[in-house]
């Protein structure tokens, strides 16, 4: 019986989302995900790893991370410093090669999922520089002369915050998906598994707001739902019930705004709101 990805009692996934994950697989494909930050894209990840039972790499890339080290890294510096001391270890090059993320998930016993996290933050190039290496799923290790082999291909998955555009080469061999922000009866499944003896009234309440800060026009940075979640934590720790969270127009900044507002222009962007609603403008 081939497993299927899927809800489950601590995670909810949209109908859309389900089916580009199961349709990655069925194609082994890498799985392209996009989304507003803090939308899951990484938590998704491990969930297909759990729901899938199988073991998860991840591999969290940085502006400075090159394609290479996800295959292998050789590292002479310490060979040169080796030889200077003497140690017989420096006649076998295999004990200066460090194996990457890639190279884990293609020699593992069993098959894995292997998350690529935040792809866009890397150089332009790097795509472009795994293109072979994931549509065969193998490569060369040049020192030692061995080819590294997938005996069982991984379930990869690749997120993006869409900071640059990725090259058309590499799109055309993914499995292309945009996760879009959940609407409020997703959003309010979601805070339920988050927060199982949350009063309806409060939920609502706090949704409501929570939705009308988002399409706020000129907000420089909209809450996602890691953030919506920790609001919500902050207010059952409070206590506050949902009379508390309701505006009247003149305090435009909703209670405990830090957890939803990450910058300055946009608190004074509320914080003008609410100067214009107290003048009856």
């Amino acid at each position: 019986m081939v497993m299927k990805f899927a809800s489950t009692d601590r995670y909810i996934v949209a109908d859309d989302l389900r089916v580009a994950v199961n349709a990655a697989v069925t194609l082994q494909r890498p799985l392209l995900v996009k989304g507003e930050p803090g939308t899951g894209k990484t938590e998704l990840a491990r969930q297909v790893a759990q729901s899938l039972n199988m073991p998860l790499i991840e591999w969290h890339v940085k502006s400075t991370t090159k394609a290479q080290q996800g295959l292998y890294e050789y590292d002479a510096v310490s060979r040169l410093r080796d030889s200077q001391l003497g140690d017989a270890r420096v006649h076998e090059v295999r004990n200066y090669i460090r194996k990457g993320k890639l190279w884990q998930a293609f020699e593992a016993p069993e098959r894995v999922v292997l998350l690529i996290d935040e792809i866009d933050k890397a150089d332009i190039e790097f795509p472009n520089d795994l293109l072979q290496e994931l549509d065969r799923m193998e490569f060369h290790v040049y020192e030692t002369g061995d080819t590294v082999k997938a005996a069982l291909r991984p379930v990869v998955i690749i997120t993006s915050n869409n900071e640059k555009e990725l090259p058309d080469a590499f799109l055309r061999r993914c499995f292309f998906h945009y996760i879009r922000f959940p609407d409020v009866e997703v959003l309010a499944a979601i805070v339920r598994v988050h927060f199982p003896d949350i009063k309806e009234s409060l939920l609502t309440t706090a949704l409501t707001q929570f939705f009308e800060i988002r399409e706020t026009p000129g907000l420089k940075k909209k809450p996602s739902t890691s953030e919506v979640l920790d609001w919500l934590k902050l207010l059952l720790a409070e206590d506050l019930g949902p009379e508390v969270l309701r505006r009247d127009g003149k305090t435009a900044l909703p209670k405990l705004y830090g957890a939803l507002l990450k910058n300055e222009q946009d608190v004074q962007l509320f914080e003008r709101l609410a100067f214009m609603a107290r003048s009856g403008r």
